[in-house]
């Protein structure tokens, strides 16, 4: 025996297995040899996958051991990659998903949500039991809403023991920042002593910031709880027989592990991990030839896989919310992009030449493709025929198939999907290293455009099972602090150590953990607070790992196994009415206009919501939760009324409220009855009640608030087609009644409510600015996010002063958003945006690219940046993919977009390096400056702006309300931000939005 073969470790080899919907792959690895020429592969197997997850397992590694000789005593740890969660969620399996009741500590707040509101109608039925809205919750500076009462929550308890339900979520605002008051915890215990053997998930546990998304991934965790258990206990019963005394972890979705135990808790955290198996695996095999980011590239059957693997090892994640069987969420997943090519796509032979998929015969390549005696010609017989030496099937029986220009063809139009792939995942135009993975690798050419090297690893057929045979253990750590008195720096080592504890404490040693992503997120109108985000890793503790795993009795699959649930009726009055969505066709689509009154539909609303967050000039919010709460009152029966202002009588009152605050706190903190408060406190001092409602801006979420307000019982006012900025501004004194400065102050009185008790009215302010910085003071102490009502002006003062119209135009802009998408029009959405508001002499595409850049920092409350976006060609072919990636010559280059919460201008960075001047700005405000997603047309706001995402920035001439004056420009305009060596340019000429009731009225 050697003495290296002395300093071995008795366990030391580490077993990785992948469980396909396909194929089940196994690899056994000693990590003591990664660095050798063979990686420490010892053994590998590939087999169709079995119905019975169990035996698979079983006969992969029976097979890896006859094949290597190894004991079972050698085996450290097992780790298993599945699907089998994800699938029971995708393919709505009644049998495999219970009944949920859903408690939230939340206090008066998202009352306008309940749970499951946004979700499909039939998964909704099939999972939501009940829910409840309780005292509890907390502000983003840690202070309580309320504390949770014991009393109400053992009164659900009840409830939901009588209707037989068996699994409980609780969700807590702000729950994922509560460190000292744990109400979801303290809930949970009271649960769990009411309701003995009852499934109870914390929602902080799942997910992080953003309540609603964390909340329907620990209700999709919850109701898989029974099947994962019985899943993972199903995995380790082949790894008991085979004699393995190790511990069985499962592979999660950001490329670490979870013990089985924990992965019974939280099988969700597995549910994109497959893809992650594979990039991980891919750069161990590749170690040694790179060390940096590598773009990898999995070619399977049916579809190829790409994605970025950063150079710390783990893959881009996607952004804030993904969607998941129609349901959003905000659990962590690879950011992979899938396209419809793999060894079994069907090559056809057409009058134009060739098509390449997407279709494919998928695991059937072995008894339907041309090589193995099918009759169905596929990708692999044509890359048999082009590449003779290939030792795949019966390589005579290709030889015929194609002609030699098609076989051209066919390679040329393989090479250019790949590459328009890759391109599309890339950061920079830099030219990055491509691993090639799958078994169909061989496709590929090895050389790639945008490639700096192409790399085909041996064993890269099993590169999922090596990716989980390798795996790590991590954790993360998403909070809010104040930076009033510590640095971002101090704060982020702060923050990193707590990272790096809780890593160790999930079972990495503690010598090789190290912090692998930070992020400071500076949050909107709120001084001195920042989100951070730390990512800490490492690798396995056996020997910890394997005392904990010896210590352990099995007692079955778990004290909580309950096996099947009892599916009860539900409570009629816990259940959210059943909604049928409709197909709606766009170019039929008429809204209900009559007698001059637009009664608003959800398809209205929709596209009207769309439509906001483009004109909100990357501020205002999302509308998300606000168009969840106006569907809601529509589907209760509201009339949600819009009226054309120019309709108005003289002294008709036109009232206006709207949301203030950080758009960060609005995605935990969902509304109350803030903005109707702030009303009703506005009216005890204001003489005349409001006779319409006006939104104040119908940028972001605040354009659908007139319609809100206007429909609330106690309200019941129709809309003005208008605002008061024709997009969105950060400050209340960028409006334009101030603009027209005919009365000072114009919002004067004032109210404002948090919606949990608190009020401030305003009945006197020396001028607009005043009353500003006053509302801004207070709304720090308010939980940073409240409702505002404004005193009304007149129907004639309405007249003169608003943006006429731009409910209107939002509903066109979406309409047309709408249309691209279902006509499958994408590429031109940004024109066919420029057309629904006036045309090419009214705005016109300012840039097309890549975000390559972005920097943030907080000043005054308020957040600065810069977003750098890189030419590139954005637009699409039939696959979904990325045309060829140079950039048009207009569009090459890079400029930049300076930011107040808003987008300020859009500027052409110049190559010298030398400061922008005049002649460089493309558009500044108070035009307004959009940035739009490429891929599906949506807006992207400013706290979205993240490296990599593709876009098209819009310029749109903003209303004469602004240019039309000096003073409007200076209000509106780069002066109005702060910025005074830039003079406003207009990109064209305004054109007024055209009204929808001019339009569409059936009275005419």
């Amino acid at each position: 025996m050697s003495s290296t073969d002395a300093a071995k470790p008795t366990r030391h080899l580490r077993i990785g297995v992948d469980v396909g919907g396909t194929n089940t792959d196994g690899v056994i690895l000693d990590p003591l040899q990664a660095s050798s020429p063979g990686k420490g592969i010892l053994a590998w197997h590939k087999a169709p996958t079995t119905t019975n997850p169990s035996a698979g397992i079983n006969d992969a590694i029976t097979a890896m051991f006859e094949s290597a000789a190894i004991s079972p005593s050698e085996v450290a740890s097992v780790t298993i990659g599945t699907t089998h969660f994800v699938n029971a969620v995708v393919e709505r399996d009644a049998s495999r998903l219970a009944a949920v009741a859903v408690l939230r500590l939340c206090g008066p707040f998202s009352k306008h949500a309940p749970p499951c509101v946004d979700w499909p109608d039939d998964m909704r039925q099939m999972i939501l039991g009940h829910y409840a809205l309780l005292k509890g919750g907390l502000e983003v500076d840690g202070n309580l809403i309320s504390d949770i009462d014991e009393r109400e929550i053992k009164e659900q308890c009840a409830i939901i023991r009588e209707m037989g339900i068996k699994s409980v979520v609780i969700n807590g605002v702000f729950s994922p920042i509560d460190t000292l008051e744990r109400q979801e915890e303290r809930a949970a215990a009271i649960v769990k002593a009411e309701l003995p053997g009852c499934d109870v998930v914390c929602s902080k546990d799942v997910a992080n910031l953003g309540f609603l998304e964390r909340e329907n991934a620990a209700i999709l965790n919850a109701s898989i709880l029974s099947f994962a258990r019985k899943t993972i206990k199903s995995f380790q019963e082949p790894i008991k027989r085979l004699g393995l005394h190790c511990p069985v972890f499962i592979t999660q979705n950001d490329g670490t592990v979870l013990s089985g135990e924990m992965a019974a808790k939280l099988p969700i955290r597995t549910f994109s991990s497959g893809p992650t198996n594979s990039m991980r695996g891919a750069a161990f095999l590749a170690q040694g030839q790179i060390s940096e980011a590598v773009m990898v590239v999995d070619i399977g059957g049916t579809t190829t896989d790409v994605g970025l693997l950063h150079a710390n090892g783990f893959p881009r994640q996607q952004a804030a919310y993904s969607d998941l069987a129609g349901i959003r969420v905000n659990f962590s997943c690879p950011d992979i992009k899938s396209i419809g090519l793999g060894g079994g796509s069907i090559v056809r032979k057409t009058d134009r030449g060739l098509t390449i998929g997407p279709d494919s015969v998928g695991h059937k390549l072995q008894q339907e493709a041309i090589i193995f005696g099918g009759s169905t010609i596929t990708a692999t017989d044509c890359m048999v025929q082009a590449e003779p030496d290939l030792d795949i099937g019966n390589g005579e029986l290709a030889k015929n198939l194609l002609t030699d220009e098609q076989l051209s063809l066919f390679k040329k139009a393989l090479q250019g999907k790949i590459e328009k792939a890759i391109d599309k995942m890339k950061t920079s135009p830099d030219d990055i290293p491509v691993l090639l993975v799958g078994g169909g690798a061989i496709l590929s050419p090895n050389k790639l455009r945008g490639a700096s090297r192409v790399l085909k690893p041996e064993w890269s057929q099993v590169a999922n099972a090596i990716g989980a045979a390798m795996a790590r253990v991590s954790a993360v750590v998403d909070t809010v602090k104040s930076t009033e008195h510590k640095s971002n720096a101090q704060l982020l080592e702060e923050i990193s150590k707590e990272a790096i504890e809780k890593t160790v404490s999930a079972g990495a040693s503690r010598a090789s953990v190290e912090v692998v992503e930070q992020e400071a997120l500076p949050l909107q109108y709120i001084a001195h607070k920042t989100r951070f985000i730390v990512r800490a890793a490492g690798d396995f503790d056996q020997e910890k790992i394997q005392a904990q795993e010896a210590s352990k009795e099995d007692h079955g699959e778990s004290d909580n196994d309950m096996g099947q649930y009892e599916r009860l009726p539900k409570r009629p009055e816990t259940t959210p009415k059943q909604h049928i969505d409709v197909d709606i066709d766009t170019s039929t689509y008429r809204p209900t206009v009559k007698n001059r009154v637009w009664y608003i539909s959800e398809t209205d609303a929709e596209w009207i919501a769309t439509g906001c967050y483009i004109l909100g000039t990357g501020g205002g919010g999302s509308p998300y939760s606000h168009l969840v709460r106006l569907k809601q009152e529509l589907r209760k029966g509201a009339i949600v009324r819009v009226v054309n202002p120019h309709d108005l009588a003289d002294d008709d009152q036109v009232g206006c409220g709207g949301g203030v605050g950080s758009p960060t706190v609005g995605i935990e903190k969902l509304p109350a009855d803030e903005l109707l408060e702030a009303q009703d406190e506005l009216f005890r001092v204001c003489p005349n009640p409001a006779t319409h409602m006006i939104s104040i801006e119908i940028g972001g979420g605040n354009g659908l608030q007139a319609m809100i307000l206007g429909a609330s019982t106690n309200m019941d006012l129709p809309a003005v087609d208008g605002d008061w900025m024709g997009r969105a501004y950060p400050t209340k004194w960028q409006t334009t009644p101030v603009v027209f400065n005919e009365r000072s102050p114009i919002w004067s009185p004032i109210a404002m409510s948090d919606g949990n008790g608190n009020v401030v009215v305003m009945p006197r302010a020396t001028s607009d600015l005043a009353v500003e910085r006053i509302l801004r003071a207070a709304l720090a102490q308010m939980g940073s996010s409240t409702g505002c009502a404004e005193s009304p002006v007149s129907g004639a003062e309405t007249k003169r002063w608003v943006v006429e119209h731009t409910i209107s135009q939002a509903w066109r802009i979406g309409r047309g958003v709408a249309r691209a998408r279902k006509e499958n029009r994408v590429d031109n959405v940004a024109e066919s945006i420029i057309e629904e508001c006036g045309g090419s002499g009214a705005g016109r595409v300012l840039w097309k690219g890549k975000i390559v850049g972005v920097e943030r920092t907080l000043r005054g409350g308020y957040v600065y940046g810069e977003c750098f976006i890189e030419g590139v060609d954005v637009r699409q072919d039939d696959d979904g993919l990325q045309q060829d990636g140079a950039a048009p010559p207009s569009f090459q280059g890079r400029i930049k977009i300076p930011f107040k919460n808003e987008n300020i201008a859009a500027l052409r960075v110049r190559e010298d390096g030398q400061d922008e001047g005049q002649e460089d700005v493309l558009a500044i405000a108070p035009d307004l400056i959009t940035v739009i997603d490429a891929q599906n047309g949506e807006a992207i706001g400013t706290p979205e702006y993240r490296y990599g995402l593709l876009v098209v920035v819009l310029g749109l001439a903003a209303s004469d309300k602004w240019t039309g004056s000096q003073r409007g420009i200076d209000l509106g305009g780069p002066a109005g931000f702060g910025i005074d060596h830039l003079a406003f340019r207009p990109l064209g000429a305004f054109v007024k939005p055209r009204s929808v009731i001019d339009e569409f009225d059936r009275a005419l």
